[in-house]
């Protein structure tokens, strides 16, 4: 029987290619994103493809109420879904008192709100079916605090132990919750971020290599994955417990200054 994945934030990036490798395994889909143009291409292409059947459903997140609008649509059309990938999700660069207070709540209600609130509506269903994946995609920042994303990296973090704890509270089922934890990465992030020409997107990983593993930890169950990594960011990441708060800061904010 055809696997059902629900994606949010389909439309381009990670989403768009998570979409595409679970196609070309012969999956079914439900995918949601703001932009109706571009999940209708994506359809069309996936479906013409792979033989597929993929069910498009045009919604903003962002908003207080969508997430539930988007269950509710799932539930009438008669699906059942078998892996939810929380995807969506955007940042904003600068001080947190000079940025969009609209903007930064928005953001809130994003990646973590609507992420929260998808998976307690789809998750007792898979546990009454004792069978499930859950893939939330995080970020690296959920490490460490992040000047000039105050709001972004606490919201990533927020989704980081949110996705951690819950798989413990499943340990005695067949349902997983994996926790994917991309660095800079090829997407409209970094544009809609205002990261784009900060040096830190400079040598950015493809979106499809992250996807891939993020799609392969989930179908393994895994806690957590990191994904688009340079090897001195991964020895940065690994002197994180032992670097002073104060020059941890520092360097996170020198990070993501232009």
């Amino acid at each position: 029987m055809k696997k059902v994945a629900l994606i949010t934030g389909a439309s381009s990036g990670i989403g768009k290619e998570l979409a595409s490798i679970h196609a070309e395994q012969g999956g079914d889909l439900v995918i949601v994103a703001r932009r109706l143009e571009k999940l209708n291409d994506l359809k069309n292409d996936l479906e013409q493809k792979y033989s597929v059947q993929v069910t498009t459903i045009v919604r903003d997140l962002s908003v207080p109420g969508a997430a539930k609008e988007v269950y509710n649509e799932v539930k009438a059309a008669g699906i059942q879904i078998d892996y939810l990938i929380n995807n969506a999700g955007f940042g904003l660069r600068g001080k947190f008192h000079e940025l969009s207070w609209e903007r930064q709540q928005q953001m809130m209600q994003l990646n973590m709100i609507a992420l929260s609130e998808l998976t307690y509506l789809f998750l007792p269903e898979m546990v009454k079916r004792n069978s499930g994946r859950i893939l939330n995609n995080t970020s690296t920042a959920s490490y460490m605090p992040g000047p000039l994303q105050a709001v972004y990296f606490a919201t990533k973090a927020y989704a980081a132990y949110f996705s951690n704890a819950i798989a413990e509270e499943l340990h005695d089922t067949n349902v997983t919750v994996t926790n994917l934890m991309p660095g800079a990465t090829a997407t409209e992030f970094a544009k809609t971020a205002d990261m784009d020409k900060t040096g830190l997107f400079k040598n950015a990983f493809s979106a499809r290599s992250v996807a891939e593993d993020g799609y392969n930890a989930m179908l393994k169950g895994k806690l957590d994955v990191v994904s688009g990594l340079t090897f001195g960011q991964k020895m940065m990441m690994s002197m994180i417990p032992i670097t002073p708060k104060k020059m941890l800061l520092k360097q996170v904010r020198q990070m993501q200054e232009v």
